[in-house]
C-alpha cells in the first residue's frame, strides 16, 4: 500500500537519472560539433567511448551528388512532348522559390535554422530526454541540416535501387543520428545557410510522386514554386513530415489539418500575422486542380515519335559512353531537349491518316514528312496512335514509320516507289531519260543476264512480268515512269545492273526491315526495281527528299538542340548531310517525276495549288499496298496504306471500304494513299509558302544519243509478279 511520501521519496532519484542523462547528451553533443574526445567515467565513459569509435569511422567530408532532375522533351515551338525521369524534379534556386515557402518550411521544421549551427543543442537535448524516457527513438531534434543528409543518402540509395541503403538512412538507431549529426558539421563547414536550404527544399520528397518543391508547385496548384501563395507554401511544407500520409490528394482532411498546424506555427512564431492566417485557413484544397507527371512515351500525344526521340538520344555520344550511361543521363540529368517535330503539322498529317484508317481496322496507315537538306522529321504519324498493349483497342508498341531498330516492326513493300532508283542509277550511268525500250504488255525475263555486286549472272527462277496500267509498246523513261511501266523498268535495271541499283537506294536512304537483309542484299534480284525488298515509310521520304535537296543526303534528324541541367549545349548529330548524287541527276529526277505528277498515275494526289512538285505512285502485288511519296523543293513526304498481316486474313485493298472510316479503296497509289493522306496534309503544310521551281536538267540526260532497247527477251507470259503501278 503506497505512502503519501513515496512520490517525494522517490523524486531525487528520477532527478538523478534526468541529470546523468543531461550530462550525456551533453557530452556526446560536444563530441558531436567539436569531434574532441572528452574523459568520462560512470556510466557515462562507455557513451562517451561508442561516440568517439562512432566518429573516427566517418569520414570528414559529406559527398552530396548532383541532384537528380527530369528531363523535358520539348517540340519545335518549345511545347512540352514528354518528360524523362527516375525522380519528378526540377531544381530552381533560391531565388525561384518564394520567401513564404522558405519561411513556412523553417517554422515548422527548424526555426532557428539561421540561428544555430549543425545541431542544436536544444533540440537535440529535448529529443534525447523524451527518447530516454519513451524507451526508443520516437523524437529526432533534426535540424534541417541534419535533414538535408538523410534526403541525401535516402535518395542516392534509392537511386541505386540499394533497398539496404535506403533502411540504413532511415532507421531509428542512435548510430544513424550521430552519422547524420556528425555529416551536417561538414555540410555546414561548406555550404551557407541559403545554400543548405535550396538544396533541401529541391531534394525532398513531396508526395504524389513530387521531388523537390517546383515539381511539388507543378503538381498540387498548377503553379511554380515562385508563385505559391501562404495556404500553399504552409500545405508544402506541412508534407515533408510525412508526404503519404499528409497528401491532400488522397487524404484532403489530413492534408489540410497539417497545413492549418504549420500556418498556427508560423502565426505563433511570427512569421506570418494572425490575420493572414485566418484567412490562409479558409482557402481550399482542390484536388481537380492538381496536373500529374509521368515519365516516358505511353502517354504523351505522340507516343511514338516521343519513342524516337529516346532511342535517337541513347545513341548520342555526347550523353554518354554507353547505352546504360546515355540513359542515366535521360533520366537524371535534367537536359532540356528540343525536337523537329511541327505540332501544327503533326496533327494535320495526324488527321488526315486517321480519317483514312481507323486503330482497329485490319488495315495500317502512316505517313512521313521529312525537311530536304536537313534531314528534319517534321511529322510522323500512323493510323495507330496510341501505345500500348490492348490489341482489340488498337493500340500497338510498332512504330510503323521506321526501322526495327528504331522500334519498328514488319516492313512493307513500296511498289513501284522503287522505280525512282533505278532511273536515278541510270541518269548516274548516263543514261538519258530518252531512253526507249519495248515494254511490251507481257514479258518473260526467266535467264536474263545482269550485273551483281559479284559480278555477272544469270537469273535464277523464272521471271515472267507484266504491265497493269494499260500502257505499252515503245517509250521512254518519262512515260514509263508517268504510267509505271514495269516491263520498261525491268529491262533498263537489267542494262543498269542491280548492284548500281541497290548501292543507289541505300545511298539515297532507303531501309530494310527484314532482319539480316539489308538493301545490299537485293542485287541478285532484279524484282527489286519493282518494290518486293520491305521498307519504312521515313527511310522511302528520306530517300525522295535527297532527290528535292538536289542531291543532298541526310540522316534522318528528330533532336535539334540539348541543353543540360546547367545550360550548356550538348553536341548533336546534325544529319551528316553530303552530296551522294550529282545537281544533274538530281535535276533529271526532279523533271521525270514531275511529269508522273502532271501527265501520269500521280495526277490526283496533286496540290490544288499547282504548284512545282514531283511524286511517285507505288502499288504492290494483289494490291495489299499502296503507297504515294513525293516532294516540293521545301518538304518531302511519303504515305502509305496496308494490309496489315498480323491481323485478318484479307489479302488485297482494291474494292475494300475501311471499317472505321468508311473510306472506299480503289487499291492505287494515288487514288488512296495520295489523295486521301499525302495531299490534304501537304497543303497544309505548304499553306503560305512560296511555291518555288525545280533547276532544269542538262540537257544530256534529258536527250542524250538515242539507244532504242533491243527486244532481248521474247515473248512474255504466265502470271503477274510482284510490283504495279
Amino acid at each position: 500500500m503506497p505512502t503519501p511520501d513515496r512520490p517525494s521519496a522517490r523524486r531525487p532519484r528520477s532527478l538523478l537519472w534526468t541529470g546523468g542523462l543531461f550530462v550525456v547528451v551533453s557530452v556526446v553533443c560536444g563530441l558531436l560539433v567539436t569531434g574532441l574526445t572528452l574523459p568520462l567515467v560512470g556510466g557515462a565513459a562507455w557513451g562517451a567511448k561508442a561516440a568517439r569509435d562512432g566518429m573516427s569511422s566517418l569520414p570528414l567530408e559529406f559527398d552530396a551528388p548532383a541532384q537528380s532532375q527530369r528531363t523535358r522533351v520539348l517540340d519545335a515551338d518549345g511545347r512540352t512532348l514528354a518528360y524523362f525521369y527516375d525522380q519528378n524534379r526540377d531544381y530552381v534556386s533560391l531565388d525561384d522559390i518564394a520567401p513564404v515557402m522558405r519561411t513556412a518550411l523553417i517554422s515548422i521544421e527548424d526555426h532557428r535554422f539561421y540561428e544555430h549551427g549543425p545541431l542544436d543543442a536544444q533540440g537535440t537535448l529535448r529529443a534525447f530526454v523524451t527518447n530516454f524516457f519513451a524507451g526508443g527513438v520516437t523524437q529526432g531534434g533534426s535540424t534541417l541540416t541534419q535533414q538535408y543528409v538523410k534526403q541525401v543518402q535516402v535518395n542516392t540509395a534509392a537511386l541505386k535501387g540499394d533497398e539496404n541503403g535506403v533502411e540504413a538512412a532511415t532507421d531509428s538507431s542512435y548510430q544513424r543520428k550521430l552519422r547524420e549529426l556528425r555529416y551536417a558539421v561538414s555540410v555546414e563547414d561548406t555550404m551557407s545557410k541559403d545554400q543548405i536550404l535550396e538544396r533541401y527544399l529541391n531534394i525532398a520528397y513531396f508526395g504524389g510522386g513530387a521531388y523537390g518543391v517546383e515539381a511539388a508547385a507543378e503538381h498540387y496548384f498548377g503553379t511554380s514554386a515562385k508563385k505559391l501563395t501562404l495556404p500553399q507554401a504552409a500545405m508544402l511544407a506541412g508534407l515533408v513530415q510525412n508526404p503519404n500520409g499528409y497528401d491532400p490528394v488522397a487524404h484532403p482532411d489530413a492534408g489540410l489539418a497539417r497545413r492549418n498546424v504549420v500556418l498556427d506555427r508560423m502565426a505563433e512564431l511570427g512569421t506570418a500575422s494572425q490575420s493572414a492566417v485566418t484567412k490562409a485557413k479558409k482557402a481550399k484544397f482542390d484536388r481537380k486542380g492538381t496536373e500529374d507527371f509521368v515519365s516516358g512515351c505511353q502517354s504523351t500525344d505522340y507516343p511514338f515519335i516521343c519513342d524516337y526521340v529516346k532511342r535517337s538520344l541513347l545513341t548520342m555520344p555526347s550523353l554518354g559512353k554507353t547505352p546504360a550511361e546515355r540513359e542515366q543521363t535521360l533520366m537524371r540529368g535534367g537536359l532540356t531537349i528540343r525536337t523537329a517535330i511541327d505540332p501544327d503539322t503533326q496533327d494535320e498529317v495526324q488527321k488526315e491518316v486517321s480519317a483514312a484508317v481507323g486503330p482497329k481496322d485490319p488495315v495500317i496507315a502512316a505517313m512521313d514528312m521529312i525537311e530536304p537538306g536537313t534531314g528534319r522529321i517534321v511529322a510522323m504519324a500512323q493510323s495507330r496512335p496510341v501505345m500500348g498493349s490492348n490489341a482489340k483497342k488498337g493500340q500497338t508498341y510498332w512504330n510503323y514509320s521506321v526501322s526495327r531498330e528504331m522500334g519498328g516492326a514488319q516492313g512493307f513493300q513500296a511498289g513501284s516507289t522503287f522505280k525512282a532508283f533505278t532511273a536515278a542509277a541510270a541518269l548516274e550511268q548516263g543514261i538519258p531519260l530518252s531512253q526507249r525500250f519495248d515494254a511490251r504488255a507481257r514479258m518473260d525475263f526467266t535467264g536474263a543476264r545482269f550485273d551483281s555486286c559479284d559480278g555477272p549472272m544469270q537469273l535464277a527462277g523464272r521471271f515472267p512480268v507484266s504491265n497493269s496500267t494499260g500502257v505499252n509498246g515503245t517509250m521512254d523513261m518519262y512515260r514509263a515512269a508517268q504510267f509505271s511501266v514495269n516491263t520498261y523498268f525491268v529491262q533498263l535495271a537489267l542494262d543498269v545492273g542491280m548492284c548500281d541499283i541497290t548501292k543507289m537506294a541505300s545511298k539515297l536512304g532507303v531501309e530494310s526491315n527484314t532482319p539480316d537483309q539489308p538493301i545490299s542484299s537485293y542485287d541478285t534480284l532484279p524484282s527489286f526495281t519493282l518494290g518486293t525488298a520491305e521498307t519504312n515509310p521515313l527511310s522511302v521520304a528520306n530517300a525522295y527528299a535527297t532527290f528535292a535537296s538536289g542531291g543532298i543526303h541526310c540522316d534522318p534528324v528528330i533532336v535539334t538542340k540539348i541543353t543540360d541541367s546547367a545550360g550548356k549545349s550538348r553536341d548533336v548529330p546534325d544529319g551528316d548531310c553530303k552530296r551522294v548524287i550529282s545537281t544533274d541527276v538530281a535535276s533529271a529526277m526532279d523533271s521525270l517525276l514531275s511529269s508522273v505528277v502532271t501527265k501520269g498515275t500521280g495526277a490526283r494526289a496533286r496540290t490544288d495549288d499547282g504548284r512545282p512538285q514531283a511524286g511517285k505512285t507505288g502499288t504492290i502485288d494483289s494490291n495489299a499496298a499502296v503507297w504515294y511519296a513525293g516532294y516540293t523543293p521545301q518538304i518531302s513526304g511519303a504515305a502509305m496504306i496496308s494490309i496489315d498481316k498480323e491481323r485478318g486474313s484479307r489479302t488485297s485493298l482494291k474494292g475494300y471500304t475501311v471499317p472505321s472510316t468508311g473510306l472506299y479503296l480503289e487499291g492505287s497509289g494515288s487514288g488512296d494513299a495520295g489523295r486521301r493522306i499525302w495531299k490534304p496534309a501537304m497543303e497544309e503544310y505548304l499553306k503560305g509558302k512560296p511555291a518555288e521551281s525545280f533547276p532544269s536538267p542538262p540537257a544530256d540526260l534529258v536527250r542524250g544519243p538515242q539507244q532504242g532497247g533491243p527486244d532481248r527477251f521474247g515473248p512474255g507470259g504466265g502470271p503477274q509478279p510482284p510490283g504495279g503501278r
